[in-house]
């Protein structure tokens, strides 16, 4: 706080965060119990399944933060063109960003059902439509993420036939170290401003995009999944340059989400992770910081 602030409109401050976070308590304490309990187990069970899985890869993610796309691909699965390699790459991302990003998407879909419970008996169904559509846009961006993954292989690979420093994992740095800095960046523009503030205020999303019947829930859920990704995608390339399995990164994003998501003073946390990142970023890409290794 400035020396010209007022302190009364600090406190001002403080009490609306305060009063906004009782009220949002309130309308998820509404929810029928069987949804906070079954939400719980399902993320817990996501956790499990993603940490057996990194745990037992061939390639630990976690051993090496600095390796290079390719073998952050290739930790996930062996990378191919045919229907299965695409099946099993979106069903594992799909199942980690449901790990990832429900804590964080929780006290929406709480309220989503605590709206629903007032409204008809039957919240169990469309409360967990409203889940299926959120994560059904995670698994459509996991398709972009493996099209641009299998693009960017394929191209390193043709141009390391022609430019022979290609062929060394040197470029590794400065790929994620420009990764880092870019998501930095795009914390500071309007898109993610505008999409942090609709994650961040339940009721209001609720009120303006409203649908009755399991149809609905969907759309509404596909509409904050959207918001969701708008606010968090920059994040999740940085993950995917790091290492996708990384188990270190999997949980810092996690938090990362969480609390620009969830904790009072979100924008705030939003910009200094910005800051972190963009630090971070040029650090890595002089090569001053190596992480992992």
């Amino acid at each position: 706080m400035t020396g010209d602030e007022d302190p009364r409109r600090s406190r001002g401050g403080l009490a609306t965060h305060r009063s906004a976070y009782r009220r949002l308590a309130s309308a998820i304490g509404l929810a029928p119990l069987r949804i906070p309990v079954s939400l719980t187990l399902v993320t817990v069970a996501a956790w499990a399944v993603m940490l057996h899985h990194a745990m037992n890869m061939s390639v630990p993610m976690g051993s090496d933060m600095s390796a290079p796309m390719g073998s952050a691909v290739r930790g996930v699965m062996d990378v191919d063109n045919s229907l299965r390699g695409v099946g099993v790459f979106v069903t594992v991302w799909t199942v980690m960003m449901g790990a990832m990003m429900l804590p964080s998407a929780a006290p929406m879909i709480l309220t989503f059902a605590a709206v629903q419970a007032r409204r008809d008996r039957n919240v169990a169904v469309p409360s967990w439509m409203f889940v299926a559509g959120y994560l059904l846009v995670w698994a459509y961006a996991g398709l972009v993420v493996y099209a641009l993954l299998q693009t960017g292989l394929q191209t390193s690979k043709d141009l390391a036939h022609h430019v022979a420093w290609l062929e060394s994992v040197t470029w590794a740095p400065l790929v994620l170290g420009a990764t880092l800095t870019l998501a930095g960046l795009y914390q500071f523009t309007p898109l993610k401003r505008r999409c942090l503030r609709h994650c961040r205020s339940p009721s209001a999303f609720l009120r303006l995009h409203w649908r009755d019947g399991w149809e609905g829930a969907i759309v509404m859920g596909i509409s904050h999944g959207l918001f969701c990704l708008g606010c968090c995608w920059a994040l999740f390339s940085v993950m995917v340059a790091a290492g996708m399995m990384s188990v270190a990164w999997m949980i810092v994003m996690t938090l990362v989400v969480f609390a620009e998501k969830v904790m009072p003073y979100g924008p705030r946390i939003s910009v200094a992770v910005a800051v972190g990142l963009i630090a971070l970023g040029l650090l890595v890409g002089s090569g001053a910081v190596q992480l992992g290794g």
